[in-house]
């Protein structure tokens, strides 16, 4: 099965025959450890440090469907590098433009979209009251929020709302982590100011560009999206997919991490304008949210065990088929 790979240190790749030669700088610049990986393992790469590399190199890349996706300093994900779209369909394409186009097929995919984030985001609530933990104030908020959502009138109503959810939401993230000395206070990005908001804005990331991935080996376009405005620099429908997501595989790893004291505060340094991961933080991060990723589930309606990662997909296909009105879209929600 082909695997993601994160590259944490500087160093330089290369390819050598049919294999991927990666080989890491020290500290002081000189070559280090090289890893060959087979390209027929690998599906995707994501960047963290420098990456010295050519066009060759990234001609291979596109051959072979890999996709390469850039962080910067600040965690922030920057761009990708992604293969030809070899899947793209004339039909579906022409569906989906129309669905942003006209108002009120739009706003039925936006509602739904932040609906199932909603849910999602309340399954995690309601999971941690049941364990005695104070927010039934918040539960009840976001019901009602979400209960507004079919009287909007626009995208930027719902935006609004799922803003206000979010926003409600997070104000219960210091009662969910069981560790002293992690605060939140409010959302912060671009740098993050506290740890909280540091591994948010890691995680929101890497489940951004796992959904970019997914998207990609589906017909849809990843610059067409329903809830947040397309941009001429960002493929908005992976932001879109990434609200679902989020509370399942970002939160529910940053819990588990804090809870079980898997980060401590040493995993976090603090500069003059923020707070980030160290190394040892963000291979940690990435250790659980791959686990995450790989953990199955028994599916409902398909009778068969599929991993989150495959979720991500299914819910492509399931948006794919409203498109071309084959079948309603409905987000996915947690049962479990």
């Amino acid at each position: 099965m082909k695997k993601t790979y994160y590259l944490f240190n500087p160093g330089r790749m290369s390819r050598q025959d049919n294999t991927l030669k990666y080989t890491a700088y020290d500290e002081k610049g000189a070559d280090a450890q090289t890893r060959f990986l087979p390209i027929e393992d690998v599906a995707d790469l994501f960047v963290f440090g420098a990456l010295d590399a050519n066009s060759a190199l990234y001609n291979f890349l596109g051959k072979n469907g890999v996709s390469v996706h850039f962080f910067d300093y600040y965690e922030h994900y920057t761009g990708s590098f992604m293969a030809k779209e070899y899947l793209l369909a004339g039909r579906l394409q022409v569906a989906q433009t129309g669905h942003y186009t006209s108002l009120k097929k739009r706003l039925v995919l936006a509602r739904k979209l932040v609906e199932g984030a909603a849910f999602n985001l309340l399954k995690n609530l309601r999971y941690y009251q049941s364990r005695g933990r104070q927010v039934a104030e918040e539960i009840t908020q976001i019901e009602l929020y979400v209960a507004a959502l079919p009287h909007t009138g626009t995208v930027a109503e719902i935006m609004g709302y799922e803003g206000n959810i979010r926003q409600t939401y997070y104000r219960c993230f210091e009662r969910l982590v069981s560790v002293p000395g992690f605060s939140f206070g409010t959302r912060s990005t671009q740098p993050p100011q506290n740890e909280l908001n540091a591994l948010l804005s890691f995680g929101n990331m890497l489940c951004y560009a796992v959904c970019l991935s997914q998207i990609y080996h589906t017909q849809l376009n990843p610059t067409i999206s329903f809830l947040h405005e397309p941009g001429s620099r960002r493929f908005s429908l992976a932001l879109d997919l990434a609200e679902i997501f989020k509370p399942l595989l970002v939160d529910r790893t940053i819990f588990r991490l804090l809870n079980k004291k898997e980060i401590q505060p040493r995993d976090f340094v603090r500069e003059l304008d923020g707070c980030l991961l160290k190394e040892t933080g963000r291979k940690t991060f990435v250790r659980v949210f791959e686990e995450r990723l790989k953990e199955t589930i028994q599916h409902r309606r398909l009778n068969r065990s599929v991993s989150y990662q495959h979720l991500i997909k299914l819910e492509c296909y399931k948006l794919t088929k409203h498109l071309l009105s084959i079948e309603e879209y409905q987000p996915f929600k947690a049962w479990w």
